[in-house]
């Protein structure tokens, strides 16, 4: 409540900062589809979750851009600037110094050419993905798609395809539901790296390459290019941008950020409106605290007001979603809450949903190397904990620079296919149960932090953690484990009991019902792995 209470004040206060109401009331005359929603906080309360969101359960997600291109790990775009960091040293040895191979030259070699998102999507689809979410734009500020309002995009620079517009016909073909991440709207900010120089070494006070001007570009590869349309750095540092955290304390657009101006919030959104017109998602998610620019412009509340009033008139209803990050309880009802790298510990009144990766979000061959990437029981136990609380699990298999998925990921992959095969009825189309689960990981669950990050940081699940769901009068018990004494107690259900089968298994399973509970007898063998599901009339 504190954390939600300082949000609100310090988006109170930057709100007075940055608008005066001549200035407000003419950023809401800006176009947006005509409907009942209007781009206010109160107008965007009318939202209701979409049946189809609530059903699906799974979407799987390909968080692949330029920055996959050097197979070097998260935030490359940004820590390649870092003097001293691992991201800079590797770049340095590699491509050269920032001063004079930067970011943009990354994006020049980055061609996606083995890149195939039918197969992909294919795959995502067999393992019991219901939606796929693609890339549209990271920090790095460059568009994946034919953007109207950003030359620097991928059917112009680096790969030549509309790749947005690749994986769209792809997921449709195959009957998916459609969604795009945008994360732009930090460029400004996060960037402001590029605009440092080395402080040792030969090349100290050259600057790098973050502040140069299309006049820079004659006779180079990029000549006609205007670098700053993506770098956006024609600004000044923000308070403590040499401090390389301040950026996570400045993401809701306080604690000194330099204000973004006004041609570069409303370039975002014409950019983003036209990815919405052009690509018609069901499914926006945002890498913000609430809504993109939010307090410092409008542009967010706008773009939200155009999908629900856009997919409206499209489909007789609304029928999209927006995911928002760390958001009051007002915020709560104007779109689906979305949990980085963590699970609620909690049924939620409110759908939401878990965003989470099998290794890091760009593509790290580090981690293909040390093994390091989760497992599929992990996955498997985080999709059954998360469905029993109301929520949906979002999952990003890293793509490579060329496009494709390494061995290591696709047998992961192909491992929750197996489970799903199998299993998929008690996680599509449930509903939460009275209580979500019993079991010992319950009482060492770590809290959330900031936006999430709380996974991994409890106790391992077992044999004795159980998750419900139910659907219609069928209760399903998932036990994360399978039990070394031939039975298992279900020590919550205390209602009166039909018959109970274990997916899987041909038989009925014996059961008998005391006040401990409901204790189920099992074959001797395990039927399949990971996670193992009773189903009870």
């Amino acid at each position: 409540m504190k954390r939600r209470t300082l949000i609100k004040g310090l988006a109170t206060g930057l709100s007075s900062l940055y608008f005066s109401k001549s200035y407000a009331g003419r950023l809401l005359k800006a176009p947006y589809a005509p409907g009942p929603f209007k781009p206010t906080w109160d107008s965007l309360t009318q939202y209701q979750v979409p049946e189809w969101f609530r059903d699906a359960k799974f979407g799987m997600w390909a968080h692949w851009g330029p920055q996959c291109q050097p197979e070097y790990g998260d935030w490359y775009a940004r820590g390649m600037y870092q003097e001293g960091s691992p991201q800079y040293k590797y770049h340095v040895q590699k491509y050269g110094h920032p001063s004079k191979f930067g970011f943009k030259d990354i994006i020049h070699e980055w061609k996606a050419e083995n890149w195939d998102p039918e197969e992909l999507i294919g795959l995502y689809k067999k393992a019991g993905a219901k939606y796929f979410m693609a890339l549209a734009n990271h920090h790095d500020n460059f568009d994946l798609y034919n953007s109207k309002y950003q030359q620097w995009n991928s059917t112009r620079i680096g790969p030549g395809k509309d790749l947005v517009g690749g994986w769209a016909k792809a997921a449709r073909h195959l009957n998916l539901r459609f969604g795009v991440s945008v994360h732009a709207a930090h460029a400004w900010s996060w960037m402001e790296t590029a605009q440092r120089s080395d402080k040792n070494g030969p090349l100290a006070g050259i600057p790098y390459d973050g502040k140069i001007t299309k006049a820079d570009g004659a006779g180079k590869w990029w000549n006609g290019e205007d670098p700053q349309e993506l770098y956006a750095q024609n600004h000044p540092l923000s308070e403590g941008s040499l401090n390389d955290g301040m950026i996570h304390r400045q993401w809701n657009w306080g604690n000194g950020v330099t204000p973004p101006s006004k041609a570069y919030c409303e370039k975002f959104y014409n950019r983003t409106i036209d990815l919405i017109d052009k690509y018609g998602p069901d499914v926006v998610y945002f890498d913000d605290t609430a809504l993109p620019l939010w307090p410092a412009s409008d542009a967010g509340l706008r773009i939200a007001a155009h999908l629900y009033n856009a997919s409206i008139k499209k489909h007789g209803k609304l029928d999209a979603v927006i995911f928002g990050k760390i958001l009051d309880e007002q915020q709560r009802k104007c779109m689906v809450w979305d949990i980085e790298r963590g699970q609620s510990n909690q049924i939620e009144a409110q759908p939401w949903q878990t965003d989470t990766c099998i290794g890091g979000w760009h593509y790290d061959r580090r981690i293909y190397d040390r093994n390091e990437y989760k497992s599929a029981k992990t996955v498997i136990h985080t999709l059954i904990d998360v469905v029993s609380k109301n929520g949906n699990l979002m999952l990003n298999i890293p793509v490579r620079g060329d496009g494709t998925i390494d061995d290591k990921e696709r047998a992961v992959v192909e491992e929750i296919t197996a489970w799903m095969q199998v299993n998929s009825e008690s996680i599509y189309g449930t509903r939460p149960w009275k209580t979500f689960g019993e079991g010992p990981a319950i009482e060492s669950a770590a809290p959330l932090s900031a936006q999430g990050f709380n996974e991994g940081k409890g106790r391992p699940f077992g044999a004795e953690d159980i998750r419900f769901v139910a659907k219609g009068k069928t209760l399903y018990a998932t036990l994360l484990g399978w039990p070394s004494t031939g039975n298992v107690l279900i020590k919550t259900i205390k209602d009166k009991i039909k018959k109970v089968d274990l997916l899987g298994h041909p038989e009925n399973l014996t059961f008998e019902q005391t006040t401990a509970g409901l204790k189920v007898n099992l074959p001797e063998q395990a039927t399949g792995k990971n996670a193992f599901v009773l189903k009870i009339e």
